[in-house]
């Protein structure tokens, strides 16, 4: 990702430093995902998860990179081998189609608790780089149980990004609409989960998105150019500021009064955040230090969390489970 520090051998030395056992994994559901009507839920860990295929998902994606991402504007599939596609990553090497930009599942997960007639929330989680669904978000990660804990009423919605790549390329995200399109299937294909749920019942909660690492790039665009207006109630960014400062400053100072933001992170992302702060603070935006008691509209918050391991910062910040920790603080 663009001006990502480090290495996963810097990560693996900082994870030793910090001398943080890795979480034990979760039970994990397979990845392969059901027939579309045959879609249902399935027990893991306590918690409700189902894998879903999108038409409105990350990938496949057959559009441009934005300009404001590598230069001019240029075709996201830039390599061809025999007929393979692939995308030169900047990062370097490639990544091809086939094997890291063609997987339209969706994670969705609730509660065993949760009502879809009662008033909710719906979670969108953009995982970081290296990850899959069931492995990383469900199994390492163990976002939907934090999701859970958190005690929301909230509906827990991830899109397979880059599968297992380090790469942090928004794919439909980057297009304009890209996620009001996303939200409006999610809420469709939600509903059929709950029985007597429908459609509406989804499309009034308001959204939270939350972003790891690499999942900074798809929440900017997905605040600049998604098309979701007024529907998203807050942000939290896990360690992952390192791009697109301007899309966020934006969004902040558009939306003050009405929505959060919250930005936690390591010396990873130490710089970055230091930076969006003071430039808030230039702009009249009031910021706090800490994680708020309560998260209110307007409400705009830096967490510095330490000397902390980027790889484990889902699950160890500047508390265990730390997206419990933020979204247990949403104003209801």
């Amino acid at each position: 990702m663009h001006g990502f520090r480090g290495s996963l051998a810097a990560f693996a030395l900082s994870l030793a430093l910090a001398g943080c056992a890795s979480p034990p994994a979760e039970p994990v559901v397979s990845t392969a995902a059901p027939a579309e009507h045959n879609a249902k839920f399935a027990d893991a860990g306590g918690v409700s998860v189902a894998y879903v295929e999108f038409k409105n998902s990350a990938f496949p994606y057959h559009g441009d990179v934005p300009a404001s991402q590598e230069g001019a504007a240029k075709p996201f599939l830039n390599v061809e081998e025999n007929g393979r596609l692939g995308h030169q990553s900047p990062r370097g090497g490639v990544h091809w189609e086939d094997e890291t930009y063609n997987d339209r599942h969706v994670l969705v997960a609730a509660s065993p608790n949760f009502d879809p007639k009662a008033p909710g929330v719906i979670v969108v989680y953009f995982h970081g780089n290296n990850a899959t669904l069931a492995r990383d978000v469900v199994g390492r990660q163990r976002a939907p149980r934090q999701v859970a804990a958190a005690r929301l009423n909230a509906v827990l919605v991830a899109p397979q990004m880059a599968v297992d790549a380090r790469d942090s390329s928004a794919g439909n995200f980057w297009r304009e609409g890209g996620f009001a399109a996303f939200l409006d299937e999610a809420e469709t294909r939600i509903a059929k989960l709950f029985p007597n749920a429908t459609h509406a019942d989804f499309a009034r909660m308001p959204v939270v998105i939350v972003a790891y690492s690499g999942g900074y790039l798809p929440a900017a665009f997905s605040l600049a150019h998604g098309g979701a207006g007024g529907r998203i109630k807050g942000v939290v960014l896990l360690d992952a500021l390192y791009g697109e400062p301007d899309k966020f400053a934006r969004w902040i100072e558009q939306e003050r009064g009405r929505a959060f933001f919250v930005s936690a992170y390591s010396s990873s992302s130490k710089g970055e955040n230091n930076a969006l702060r003071a430039r808030l603070e230039r702009d009249g935006v009031p910021t706090v230090a800490g994680v708020p008691a309560a998260l209110d509209a307007g409400v705009v918050a830096f967490v510095d969390s330490g000397e902390v391991a980027h790889e484990d910062f889902v699950n160890y910040a500047w508390t265990s489970d730390p997206l419990t920790d933020v979204l247990a603080r949403v104003s209801r």
